[in-house]
């Protein structure tokens, strides 16, 4: 493999990394707005929860092309 090709495929993988750090501080103040909003308007907290199901999946998806990413890095780098 050229270096190139190694030099972009860790690039990727520091850029996922810094990816998931954001959405894990991404997700941790939406769980601290989630308590101050949920005792401030506790007739939003049902909306609230919808919301934090699609943050998770999407965040499931994610994780998932993380993996797949990582495959084919692996792929890559055995050929």
């Amino acid at each position: 493999m050229a270096v190139d090709e190694q030099d972009e495929l860790s690039e990727a993988t520091q850029r996922e990394a810094e990816l998931q750090r954001q959405i894990d501080d991404l997700q941790g103040q939406v769980t601290g707005l989630h308590r101050t909003w949920e005792e401030t308007n506790p007739e939003l907290s049902s909306e609230f929860q919808i919301l934090k199901e699609k943050l998770n999946e999407h965040s499931k998806q994610l994780e998932q092309s993380a993996e797949k990413l990582s495959q084919l890095e692996s792929e890559n780098l055995t050929h």
